[in-house]
């Protein structure tokens, strides 16, 4: 993603795990790691993704060393698709070996974010995530599980209004008994073709608000 992008090999139950590191510029006081899921692997999806290189960016921006990874057999990582269980499997190994201490963001695109929900809920309470960033979150597809009451204030749900891939209905219908807020991008699409600096600039907005201190 830029000069400050490493390639790295995890371990997972399924074997390798592909994935990249972006540290945040010198000078930058680190805020902590970043984990960021990408979308379906059936349907290309790879960490490679524009919507998570841009929450990437987002994180670097502010401060976070940002990890995208492969899912099980996508790139160079070993094993094949799991419908999501396997995919957990391999988020929480690397936030394990990533991230095994300190401050923890989690973030994820459409099937990403369904994976994210799950590995926060696997995580919840030992390990709180200090910030969590869902976007086009798959609440068609697959059962996410709600997150914490108590992570509410630092968990930001971005929506595309015209998302035909996930439809905004459904994802208000995962979000609505959980009374969790949804930011709605006018006119926006499941990949946010053309709004990615808005999606980049949410995500900013929100880290940004989570790095000052309660009133």
């Amino acid at each position: 993603m830029n000069s400050r992008t490493e390639k790295l090999v995890f371990q997972g139950a399924a074997g390798a795990i592909e994935a990249q590191r972006d540290a945040s510029a010198e000078g930058i006081e680190p805020q902590g790691i970043a984990v960021i899921a990408h979308p379906h692997p059936l349907f290309g999806g790879t960490m490679d993704n524009k919507v998570v290189q841009t929450l990437a960016r987002a994180f670097v921006a502010n401060g976070w060393t940002a990890v995208r990874f492969n899912f099980r057999g996508v790139g160079g990582s070993a094993g094949v698709h799991d419908e999501g269980r396997g995919e957990c499997e391999d988020m929480l190994a690397l936030i394990e070996q990533a991230a095994p201490q300190g401050p923890l963001a989690i973030a994820g695109f459409s099937f990403g974010a369904f994976v994210a929900a799950s590995a926060i809920a696997t995580l919840w309470p030992a390990r709180e995530p200090r910030q969590i960033v869902l976007v086009g979150t798959a609440a068609a597809r697959f059962t996410v599980p709600a997150i914490p009451p108590e992570a509410h204030d630092r968990t930001l749900v971005v929506h595309g209004e015209h998302d035909d891939t996930v439809a905004l209905a459904a994802a208000m219908d995962w979000a609505r008994p959980q009374i969790l807020p949804v930011t709605v991008v006018p006119g926006g699409g499941h990949f946010f073709h053309g709004q990615l600096p808005l999606l980049k600039n949410l995500v900013s907005r929100h880290l940004r608000a989570g790095e000052r201190p309660a009133s």
